[in-house]
């Protein structure tokens, strides 16, 4: 049994839907249409999706770096050496000097190289296009196989490419308020946050409501819910959050 199937047989992320009505299911709807209220809708637009491969670089290299910031050097790296397979074969220097902007730039190289490298070993190419063909638990069991890709990566190639799949991407923006809100455990990491939300997430919601979810609750965190002094008062989610409730009740 290769790498990828043992981690298929012993750890597939949770994907199915919740038996019964959940609290958490209500919670999130009202959170949802507190944030629309409060923001507007926040729709990706069709030509911000781009294919499976460009988001999984955009993802490896982005650790704590500014949105633009990796989109712009994934790009560039694109642009400048035509193929993900000749961006492969880049010295090390020459890959750290080009990801200069990102926050960890020696960090964001190596796993860069040894990620594609091992796409290209076990595809022949640096294409994922073999990805359509598996169901979203799969295709993300596969991606955390790879060399500096966890949950967030894999639920982004998912969900934000042009595969277009029901699947959360929870930063540390998004971990911190559904924490703060009381939907996952105050210590609950990345994958066990998505293992715990995704079976709840109301039904009816399709990839793109997903998506928009995402990118809601990611504005919250950096702008009402931020990591120190977190202006609960003032914050739309307020109704819905454990300690939004109790900061209120110790101000009076």
């Amino acid at each position: 049994m290769n790498l990828a199937s043992h981690k298929l047989a012993t750890h597939v992320p949770v994907m199915q839907l919740s038996l019964g009505t959940d609290t958490r299911t209500d919670t999130l709807r009202c959170v949802q249409r507190r944030l629309i209220a409060q923001f507007g809708r926040i729709v990706r637009p069709a030509d911000k999706r781009r294919d499976p491969v460009w988001t999984l670089v955009q993802g490896v290299i982005g650790a704590r770096s500014k949105t633009a910031i990796s989109n712009a050097s994934t790009d560039r790296l694109l642009a400048d050496f035509g193929s993900w397979e000749a961006v492969a074969g880049l010295p090390l220097e020459t890959l750290k000097d080009y990801l200069a902007n990102q926050t960890f730039p020696d960090l964001s190289a190596s796993r860069l190289k040894d990620c594609l490298w091992e796409i290209i070993n076990r595809c022949g190419a640096a294409n994922l296009s073999h990805l359509t063909d598996m169901t979203t638990a799969e295709a993300m069991i596969w991606l955390e196989s790879l060399p500096g890709v966890a949950r967030k990566i894999s639920a982004g190639v998912m969900s934000n490419s042009t595969l277009k799949r029901k699947a959360l991407v929870i930063d540390t923006h998004h971990r911190r308020v559904v924490q703060r809100i009381g939907l996952v455990p105050p210590k609950a990491d990345t994958t066990r946050s998505y293992d715990i939300l995704m079976p709840v997430l109301p039904p009816d919601w399709s990839a793109a409501d997903i998506d928009e979810h995402h990118l809601l609750v990611k504005k919250l965190g950096q702008t009402y819910c931020r990591p120190s002094s977190p202006d609960c008062a003032s914050c739309p989610a307020r109704g819905d959050c454990q300690t939004g409730q109790a900061s209120g009740k110790q101000a009076s």
